[in-house]
């Protein structure tokens, strides 16, 4: 069975068309439109686009910032904003007329990592996306895990923890608080996300450097940053480790590229997670950017 897996980000939007071995027969790329109702029309010709390939009718699984929630029939939460209240998943069920499955872009990706990815046959897999934004998803035999109000995962707007004294941390966030556009103060993802980390390493250095540049530590002030950024990491996810406890995190998003990560954050959680015997493994998303939309093809199990 051939399925379509779409990834509806900021920018822009991504469609493959895979067939039941997980392999992708095409990729369609377009830039996202700024209205809702362009969205919607972009998505379908994308749909049909990818249909005419293998001459048939295929499912439709969609990863998206925010969550559909079906009591109300609505989108919530999207960094995408015109999508918020609106009937996204009802109009596209208009037009297509198809099966279309619905899932957060992080919950995409966790899936699309737990099914055939780097953390391919393990039990449980906590998704991280450290980007733009902080997101993150948990799949169970690779099962997303999404909860009744649709917030599983959603670690990067928790506050961020009471930084441990043997921490070494130079940026407090009690001395410096930083604000969320979610309206909250010092959510996970005002420290981890890019702008977190450009905003950590003028604190430290007064000094203005884009995300890239200081995650490639070129120079001895972006190499102190990164240090401090996995300090900060190690202490966001030893939550995460002591309420879920997953045999694997994969880390995706653009900051998924700072390799020093995979060095030192395993040791790091074994330290700040509650009388953790150090057994969970971390590891980049196999598929880096590819992953949203696999996962989103992948809403549709191979056996169905």
């Amino acid at each position: 069975m051939h399925r379509i897996g779409i990834d509806l980000g900021g920018t822009k939007i991504e469609g493959i068309l895979m067939d039941a071995k997980g392999e992708i027969v095409e990729t369609v790329r377009v830039s996202t439109p700024d209205s809702y109702f362009g969205t919607v029309k972009t998505i379908h010709e994308m749909t049909v686009k990818l249909d005419e390939i293998v001459d048939n009718v295929c499912p439709v699984g969609l990863g998206t910032p925010g969550a559909w929630v079906p009591q109300s029939g609505t989108m919530k939460n999207c960094n995408s904003t015109v999508l918020n209240g609106k009937p996204f998943l009802h109009d596209l069920q208009r037009l297509l007329n198809r099966p279309i499955r619905i899932a957060n872009d992080a919950n995409c990706m966790a899936l699309s990592e737990a099914v055939d990815g780097a953390a391919a046959e393990a039990h449980c897999v906590f998704g991280v996306i450290l980007g733009t934004g902080v997101g993150g998803g948990c799949v169970v035999n690779q099962d997303v895990i999404a909860g009744p109000n649709l917030l599983a995962g959603e670690w990067g707007h928790n506050r961020f923890p009471s930084v441990p004294t043997d921490a070494g941390l130079v940026v407090n966030p009690n001395e410096k608080p930083r604000t969320c556009y979610c309206g909250e103060t010092n959510c996970v993802e005002t420290f981890l996300s890019g702008r977190g980390l450009e905003t950590t390493h003028l604190e430290l250095h007064g000094e203005r450097m884009t995300a890239p540049a200081i995650g490639r530590g070129e120079t001895d002030q972006a190499s102190r940053t990164v240090d401090e950024y996995i300090q900060q990491l190690a202490v966001a996810l030893a939550v995460v480790v002591n309420i879920v406890d997953p045999d694997v995190i994969v880390i995706g998003g653009g900051l998924s590229n700072i390799s020093r990560i995979y060095d030192k954050l395993p040791a790091l959680l074994e330290k700040y997670a509650f009388s953790s015997e150090g057994a969970t493994e971390v590891v980049p998303a196999k598929y880096g950017d590819s992953s949203g939309r696999r996962g989103a093809a992948w809403l549709f199990p191979a056996v169905s």
